[in-house]
């Protein structure tokens, strides 16, 4: 008797219930204003500084505070959810999030648009880990791949788009609308969670982990302090990054070994002793360098090389975001048939061949070949993204979805922070070594010699991903193994050790 294949193990195709639908939106609603108003700001810089009176090296804290929020909340969520619970954690998140914008919006000095933005990242830095939160738990095993599908559609087009919004609300509604728009979508969610959400009683979350909190939000604001400045000091090696960065290096260390020695605390890091989480875990930290890293390049690359504005430069990034769009939908039905591994794997090969071509660009490459470019890239990150986080919950027990989302958010904001940084340098480097005036040609060739980083760094991301790949082969096949020939109950309970 032959093995029946893999596929037909499954009954029937997966099916998104209705509520688990409701839930999705009001997510996605939250995920688009918070990851959106990490890069929309960008562009408004210039402006800011104008309109304010300020130095640009102070008007960047408009970004540096918003980010340094974001890293210090995002720790405590999975705590606040059980304690509080994550529906009326989510609204508050939700409220904090839309008054920041709005008082952004209405902001009179520097001083004042950096405190408003600091309340804006507490609330934004809650929302994408609490909504996952709420959406894994809803969704179950049979239908995380595509739910996880829907969460990486804000997560991966709101970068590729956030300048193009940013960009048309400046030239025609002036700065303040950049966070104003926020105000409406912000009210409509509310209004959406209020109904859609479902009501969840606080669990028993313990004393809060005091010490742990102030180790690891300490050490998270040092080190992205630290990567942030990389941009003005111009070098990885200044102290202005050095002291800060391996200053919250130490302390995330002190918290790990602390967590490692206590019995209940602010997070589970023993949960990376699950080989196929640590091994997601990595891949979604590469992908994060690979991703949000390499996104300041482009944009940059029109602006400086080819001497675009704002609108049009956004309207050139469009073609990544097509490609993610495209990969969003099929990444789903690729998880459930080969598994989170080896899709992100197949993903990833086509994210690295994809970025050949911006090696080799100059100042005249034709924009049609850029936009090609630009889609297969797009649809490798999406082919790639979601399938390798939707293979960490997938191992986790329901209980420890509140410990590994905050993780797994923390190590993909700080892989796009490592990697914005270490191409920042490389770039200006490049830049400078061309000389006091350089040529367009030069200039170009100093962002393609950029790309070869980012060629490395999406190429390093395959070895974590490959390593995933094996680990769930081996557990599918244990699996199949026992739906062949059942266990008698002993063996049953030593393979679920085992895994």
């Amino acid at each position: 008797m032959t093995s029946p294949p893999s596929s037909s193990l499954s009954v029937s195709e997966p099916r998104i219930e209705p509520h688990v639908r409701r839930i999705a939106i009001v997510v996605i609603l939250g995920a688009i204003m918070s990851v959106l108003d990490t890069t929309i700001v960008n562009v408004a810089l210039d402006d800011l500084s104008k309109d304010l009176h300020s130095s640009l090296d102070d008007i960047q804290w408009v970004v540096t505070g918003y980010l340094l929020a974001l890293a210090a909340v995002i720790p405590v969520t999975g705590w606040a959810a059980r304690r509080f619970g994550s529906r009326r954690l989510y609204l508050v998140a939700l409220v904090a999030f839309t008054m920041g914008s709005a008082l952004c919006g209405l902001a009179w000095s520097t001083g004042s648009l950096v405190a408003f933005r600091v309340l804006q990242g507490v609330g934004g830095g809650m929302l994408v880990p609490i909504g996952q939160m709420v959406l894994v738990r809803a969704a179950g095993p049979r239908n995380l791949p595509r739910v996880m599908s829907m969460i990486g559609v804000p997560i991966i087009l709101a970068p590729v788009f956030g300048p193009t919004l940013g960009g048309l609300l400046l030239e025609h509604a002036g700065w303040q609308w950049i966070f104003l728009v926020n105000v409406p979508i912000g009210i409509l969610t509310v209004a959406v969670a209020l109904r859609l959400l479902p009501r969840d009683t606080p669990e028993e979350a313990g004393r809060l982990d005091v010490l742990g909190l102030a180790l690891v939000a300490t050490g998270l604001v040092g080190l992205t302090y630290g990567l942030a400045q990389s941009g003005t000091a111009g070098s990885l090696l200044a102290a202005s990054v050095l002291v800060p960065a391996l200053a919250g290096v130490a302390l995330i260390a002190a918290f790990v070994w602390r967590a490692l020695h206590i019995e209940a605390p602010l997070l589970d890091v023993r949960l990376y002793a699950n080989r196929a989480f640590a091994a997601a875990s990595l891949t979604t930290f590469a992908l994060g360098a690979a991703l949000f890293g390499a996104m300041i390049l482009m944009p940059l690359y029109f602006q400086t090389v080819r001497g675009e504005d704002a609108v049009t430069t956004g309207l050139l990034l469009m073609p990544q975001g097509i490609g993610a769009a495209i990969a969003m939908r099929l990444s789903a039905r690729a998880t459930e048939r080969w598994g989170g591994g080896m899709t992100a794997l197949g993903g990833g090969l086509v994210t690295v061949v994809a970025t050949v071509p911006f090696v080799l660009i100059g100042a005249g490459t034709s924009y049609w070949l850029i936009g090609a470019a630009m889609v297969f890239r797009g649809f490798g990150i999406g082919m790639s993204m979601m399938p390798s986080m939707t293979a960490a919950f997938a191992v986790l027990r329901s209980d420890q979805v509140t410990h590994a989302t905050p993780q797994l958010t923390v190590l993909q904001r700080v892989g796009g922070s490592m990697g914005t940084a270490i191409l920042s340098v490389v770039l200006q480097g490049g830049i400078d070594g061309a000389g006091a005036r350089p040529t367009a040609a030069a200039v170009a060739g100093a962002f393609g010699d950029t790309y070869v980083w980012v060629l490395g760094v999406t190429a390093f991301a395959l070895v974590p991903t490959l390593l995933l790949t094996v680990i769930e082969r081996r557990a599918r096949l244990r699996r199949e193994a026992v739906v062949l020939s059942p266990p008698a109950p002993a063996a049953e309970a030593a393979l679920e050790a085992a895994a």
